[in-house]
């Protein structure tokens, strides 16, 4: 893509040329993509682009400057607060999405700390394996140290771990509902009872399940408890544009109570500009995203969410039990919403299932510890569920074929990498993935991974895996 060009250029050849750069991205309508986007219809989908479209140049960083986005927004808050059961005492603050709710909540709690725990030097965040990374990073910005717990056999947060690791400087306990990777609730009820006891704050990640749970629930589903309704909890993050189908740029963060709110808050007074506020991270906030997540919930309400929900869940159990079905595959952990994590067997290798489901033009997320592939399902992925699941099974037996073939080949082949990749100088296992990941430097998404991946496994130390991507980053932004 060039740069600048030097008197500008017509507008059907710039929309043209987006054309082009985009008929080579993953197809987001077509429900062949497994995370990242969340699709629900064309219907919504056009209603999305009209009422952002109406908002495209305001900014919600000044919130007398529109009343109508304070409104919408006040709207949208009181929607998810009756969702979710947060008191009447309680308050909440959209944001960008849920990495910046979780990382509102964790500057919240550490200020919340610094008032109220002052010899307190270095504050401690307890989250158990499968939390987002989001809370990383959030530590990594806040200068919170994060503690991770064990699992339990079936993927959720082990509570007698986590009391174990509480200190005189912990001032958090983290809770999923659901994790991303396996799609497990955590104990909820069990860690804020914790919490409680020892005098400290509880978060829920509902990020991913806080907008169909409740839905679910409605349906006859069987939920664990996770919202507000829990005492103990204290702050909980949900985002609109998963399970809300809102476009991108549409989370919420809630607070039991508002003083604690109060924390997340920036204010500051002596400015030449004027006095500056922000109730969260970001300063310049985009009205689109605010109008758009409005007027999907007024057009969807409880009955289309409802329904929306139905289908996820169906879809769900479709896939569950193709999975079930077909040898060598199998679920992993204990997934109680929307989310699979596919495993394999031996001699099956599950990075090469998702390599041979890419070139049929399924797209999959692949997941590490243990190695596996990730399904977000929703309700647009109602429509092409039997024809994945002819596709998924199909795939696996191709595999068995090949492993059949030459067994002993394959394990020799896995054996001599992983025994490589622990002796060879990381100079050296670093210009081989470079050399490997050059597949993903190209304008079409990669089909072949499980290579790269399967090295990425191999190596014996996270902090050869994180130097690896860290070159992969700067790879990919290349300028």
């Amino acid at each position: 893509m060039s740069a600048l060009s030097a008197q500008g250029r017509p507008v059907e050849a710039v929309l043209a040329e987006l054309d082009q750069l985009k008929a080579h991205d993953i197809d987001s309508h077509g429900s062949r993509l497994w995370s990242l986007v969340y699709y629900h219809s064309p219907e919504v989908h056009r209603l999305a682009q009209e009422a952002y479209a109406r908002y495209i140049s305001e900014n919600a960083l000044n919130p007398l400057a529109f009343p109508s986005l304070r409104r919408m927004e006040n709207a949208i808050l009181s929607a998810v607060k009756q969702l979710l059961h947060c008191p009447s005492g309680g308050g909440g603050t959209m944001t960008s999405g849920g990495t910046e709710s979780i990382f509102l909540a964790l500057k919240a709690a550490r200020d919340w700390a610094r008032a109220q725990k002052p010899h307190i030097s270095t504050p401690e965040v307890i989250a158990p394996l499968s939390a987002h990374p989001a809370f990383d990073k959030a530590a990594h910005y806040l200068g919170l140290r994060l503690i991770h717990t064990p699992l339990t056999s079936e993927g959720a947060a082990d509570v007698a771990a986590m009391e174990a690791a509480i200190s005189d400087r912990t001032i958090l306990l983290v809770g999923s509902a659901p994790s991303y990777p396996h799609g497990v609730i955590d104990p909820i009820p069990a860690i804020a009872q914790l919490a409680t006891a020892r005098g400290l704050l509880c978060h829920v990640d509902a990020c991913v399940g806080g907008f169909i749970l409740p839905f679910l629930e409605r349906l006859g589903v069987e939920v664990p408890p996770f919202d507000f309704r829990v005492p103990g909890v204290t702050s909980l993050s949900v985002d609109l544009h998963k399970y809300g189908y809102t476009p991108k740029g549409a989370s919420v963060v809630l607070y039991r109570e508002r003083a604690l709110r109060r924390y997340q808050f920036f204010v500051y007074g002596g400015w030449p500009g004027g006095i500056y506020a922000s109730a969260s991270f970001s300063g310049t906030r985009s009205a689109g995203a605010i109008a758009a997540a409005w007027a999907i919930l007024q057009h969807l309400g409880e009955a289309g969410f409802t329904e929306a929900a139905r289908a996820a869940w169906e879809a769900t159990q479709r896939l569950r039990a193709a999975v079930e079905e077909t040898p060598g595959l199998y679920i992993i952990g204990r997934p109680e919403a929307t989310i699979l994590a596919i495993g394999a067997h031996p001699p099956l290798d599950v990075y090469a299932l998702g390599d041979l489901l890419a070139q049929r033009g399924w797209h999959l997320d692949r997941q590490q510890l243990p190695p596996s592939l990730h399904l977000t399902i929703t309700a647009g992925h109602a429509r092409v569920v039997e024809e994945f699941a002819k596709d998924l099974q199909e795939c696996a037996a191709q595999l068995h074929q090949q492993s059949r073939r030459a067994p002993w080949q394959r394990r020799l082949g896995r054996a001599a990498l992983r025994t490589g990749l622990a002796v060879l100088p990381e100079r050296w296992v670093r210009t081989m993935a470079r050399w490997i990941g050059k597949t993903a430097q190209t304008d079409r998404p990669p089909r072949r991974t499980a290579a790269l991946y399967g090295m990425m496994a191999s190596l014996p130390n996270q902090g050869s895996v994180e130097k690896l991507v860290e070159d992969f980053l700067d790879q990919t932004l290349s300028h």
